[in-house]
């Protein structure tokens, strides 16, 4: 009892330590998502004055002049891409989090449990306490893994970090600030303001369906293509802004496509394949684009590196694919069945065992030298019989039992002890 009260006393004490895990977890995730946030607003704070300062080249041609120098489009999508890695980062940190508070209180549970049964207990039975630590190993290994995770996250955030660094460098703040002198500088969210009591009227199209959140269940969930960016302003401006699904979704070839206006949204809704070619020449020319609009599908078939060169040729013929089959005889040469070929092998084994039992098999010979060109003998025996005799007969008696007691054994007030013996054992004839 005491060697196992003393191994569930070290196996508490071990417990300890338990609890420093979800405490550095506590202290480094919400470090983490400071950090992801704070690479966050830079990128919301840098991608609209780019924007504001293309559309200030579009709109005029002096601008154009003064900033055609400047790598304004290349700046614009590697922000983009570097918001989008954040979101996913911050996506996987809040999801840690969730899944850290969802253990501590698992831990607290189980520490309860853990304390309600070995408390003031000399000997605990195996049985009840050790999946109790089984929970908390379990537990453990939980906490280990976050905490990989977390020092993955971290150091995917200090990588993407350069990228922030090189657009201080190229771009620093005097120089923006000069740069966007008497220009209004408007935030995505300020451009979905604007557009939010605007739609697409439905029955100024005939062969388009459009989707709006009254009409279709799990409007949150669509799958929206070129990362929920603007369908038209990609490839006609070569701008990346976000668009706004309340305008409504154009479905075109069971892809949803959102607009950042309600006149961008008809003038692409006119040739819808016009404009996705252009989305696609776009992304030739500025390569970055096709991870950070998803389009794959779209590049499947990329020239060689040594023919890549050749600036006429920049995509290859897709490969005319189709499905072929073809035929043959089972049986080319005459067919030769053979009726005792098995092809079962459990049946092959039944047929062997069967062959191999000897049990069934009543008789048995044998040949020798003496006894070759002569004829079978055989003879016949009587086994003896089993017998047996009785010779006694088994008999028994009771006799009584002995009760004898003594009385004064007690002691009396007297100094001398004095003993009676009765006996009240039963005579023989009695019983």
């Amino acid at each position: 009892c005491d060697s196992t009260k003393g191994t569930i006393y070290n196996m508490c004490c071990g417990l300890c330590h338990y609890n420093i895990l979800p405490a550095i977890l506590n202290e480094a995730i919400p470090s983490a998502t400071r950090t992801i946030d704070e690479g966050l607003n830079n990128c919301h704070l840098r991608a609209p004055q780019y924007t504001t300062l293309l559309e200030s080249m579009q709109e005029d041609q002096h601008r154009h002049t003064q900033l055609s120098s400047f790598k304004l489009k290349e700046a614009l999508f590697n922000v983009r891409q570097y918001e989008a890695f954040l979101c996913i980062l911050l996506s996987d940190a809040i999801t840690s989090a969730q899944e850290v508070e969802k253990m501590q209180v698992q831990f607290a549970t189980t520490m309860e449990r853990l304390k309600n049964t070995v408390e003031n207990k000399v000997s605990v039975d195996a049985n009840e306490v050790f999946p109790l630590f089984i929970a908390l190993s379990n537990l453990w290994t939980g906490f280990q893994d976050e905490m990989l995770l977390l020092k993955f996250l971290t150091s995917l955030t200090n990588n993407l970090q350069q990228f922030s660094e090189i657009q201080s460098q190229l771009f620093p703040e005097e120089l923006l600030t000069s740069l966007l002198e008497g220009l209004t500088v408007k935030s995505d969210e300020e451009r979905l303001r604007e557009t939010m009591g605007t739609r697409v009227n439905v029955s100024d199209f005939k062969n388009q369906e459009w989707l709006f959140p009254e009409t279709i269940e799990h409007f949150d969930q669509l799958l929206i293509q070129y990362h929920g960016f603007c369908a038209h302003a990609i490839g006609v401006k070569g701008l990346t802004l976000p668009g706004n699904p309340a305008i409504g979704i154009l479905k075109h070839k069971e892809k949803c496509y959102v607009f950042t206006s309600k006149e961008a949204a008809y003038i692409f809704a006119q040739d819808p394949d016009k404009f996705i070619q252009l989305n696609v020449e776009k992304a030739k020319e500025y390569t970055e684009l096709i991870q950070l609009l998803q389009l794959h599908h779209q590049f499947e078939y990329l020239v060689p590196y040594a023919q890549a060169k050749t600036p006429d040729k920049c995509l290859m013929k897709p490969t005319v694919k189709c499905d072929s089959s073809s035929q043959t005889d089972t049986h080319i040469l005459p067919p030769t069945i053979v009726t005792s070929y098995e092809w079962n092998e459990w049946e092959m084994r039944r047929k062997a065992i069967k062959l191999a039992n000897l049990r069934r098999k009543l008789t048995h010979a044998m040949q020798t030298d003496l006894s070759n060109m002569r004829r079978q003998n055989c003879t016949q025996v009587y086994l003896p019989k089993d017998v047996s005799t009785q010779t006694k007969r088994d008999n028994s008696s009771n006799v009584p039992r002995p009760q004898i007691f003594l009385e004064g054994l007690r002691g009396q007030s007297s100094p001398t002890t004095h003993t009676v013996k009765v006996n009240l054992t039963r005579a023989v004839d009695e019983t």
